[in-house]
């Protein structure tokens, strides 16, 4: 199985993640990541999905979201021609003695501290999988509190665009 990065455009409706996301459950799809929101057109939305599959069923799975009525289109993202990025919120321990070690950590990975307090440092990082990942494995040893990740948001590298179009300007 292979990793597969759907870019869906939708009427930005109530209900139509619902369908959409359930249409992958019902196949038996474990959807790996889920982002959505508004794009440059307040009628229509992006949502990124990510799933592993072979690309036989995703085919089928595809055929299937083009008949909802509320999917305007779907495209497959090529990791090379795409650009993906994830958000990652992660409170971590940083008493006096700590915290040089950890804002160095942080400045390392081009993140940055969007809330301090006495005794811990609330850091906001974007970046790829692996980037966070291997920060989440730096400041580990600090003591990680809390955390809360997004989904992957991805687009397409260059000039064309998936928003534009006969069928997204009427939506």
């Amino acid at each position: 199985m292979t990793m597969h990065t759907l870019s869906v455009l939708v009427e930005n409706k109530p209900g139509v993640l619902a369908r959409v996301s359930g249409l992958f459950s019902r196949r038996g799809f474990n959807i790996d990541s889920l982002a959505v929101g508004e794009t440059e057109n307040p009628d229509v939305s992006r949502i990124t999905i990510v799933v592993n599959a072979e690309s036989s069923p995703l085919e089928q799975v595809t055929k299937q979201l083009n008949k909802l009525v509320n999917v305007l289109k779907i495209v497959e993202l090529d990791p090379q021609g795409s650009v993906a990025r994830e958000l990652l919120l992660v409170k971590v321990r940083a008493d006096r003695s700590a915290r040089a070690q950890v804002l160095e950590t942080v400045n390392l990975f081009r993140a940055r501290v969007v809330d301090v307090a006495p005794d811990t440092l609330t850091i906001e990082a974007t970046g790829t999988h692996d980037k966070l990942d291997a920060l989440l494995r730096d400041l580990e040893p600090f003591g990680i509190k809390e955390m809360v990740q997004s989904g992957l948001v991805a687009i397409g590298r260059g000039s064309r665009s998936i928003t534009a179009g006969p069928a997204l300007r009427a939506a």
